[in-house]
């Protein structure tokens, strides 16, 4: 017997959590952070979006108040994460990798969990880009960083563009698995492939008269 849509989902989420939590912990590593403050910055990546997301749809409690599973794998992955920089160098553009894969997760979470919530098509886009972005922003603003979303990296669009994707690919005939699958990989492949040849949206400039 093939698992339930809503069991792949589960596990989706889950893995997000996990990556995203990893990513937290990364850029806390950066900022040469204690094991607490590592912790405090893996769950409030991991869990930022999906949070404002659960307030806005009005769903309580939230997620990781309903399944407490969602904080053991926040310790458990931001631990291991603590750990494993502690004793070695983590490979280079570790935290943007763990975040494409963490937003192209959580943007196929955050719009199933929209359209379940009987929500109109376009909200269930906005909330695909929520999950899939607040966390992180939340995350680099603990850190002292302009965040993603606000520059001109292709980040939030990569989510939008995730959660347009994924209502397409349901209204055609392929299995819930494979419009998951489809979505994920289109959505961490542009992020990636932003990163590795350095496309960006175009900024905007105001020159002021002196």
């Amino acid at each position: 017997m093939s698992p339930s849509p809503e069991f792949v989902l589960y596990v989706l989420d889950l893995f997000g959590t996990a990556v995203f939590a990893v990513s937290g912990a990364l850029a806390a590593g950066r900022r040469h952070m204690d094991l607490f403050g590592a912790l405090v910055i893996a769950a409030v990546t991991a869990i930022g979006g999906g949070t404002v997301r659960d307030l806005i749809l009005d769903r309580h409690p939230v997620f990781w108040i309903r399944d407490l599973r969602y904080l053991a794998v926040i310790a458990g992955a931001g631990g291991l994460t603590f750990a494993y920089t502690s004793v070695f160098r983590p490979p280079r553009q570790s935290l943007e990798a763990a975040d494409a894969f963490g937003l192209a997760v959580f943007s196929v979470v955050g719009a199933r969990v929209a359209l379940d919530a009987g929500t109109p098509l376009v909200i269930v886009v906005l909330m695909s880009a929520i999950t899939a972005t607040v966390g992180g922003m939340v995350r680099d603003v603990l850190c002292g960083e302009t965040p993603l979303i606000l520059q001109e990296e292709i980040y939030a669009t990569a989510a939008l563009g995730g959660g347009a994707l994924y209502l397409g690919l349901r209204a055609s005939a392929l299995p819930d698995a494979a419009v998951m699958a489809l979505t994920i990989t289109a959505v961490a492949g542009v992020r990636l492939a932003a990163l590795q040849w350095k496309l960006h949206l175009p900024s905007f400039r105001i020159d002021e008269v002196q």
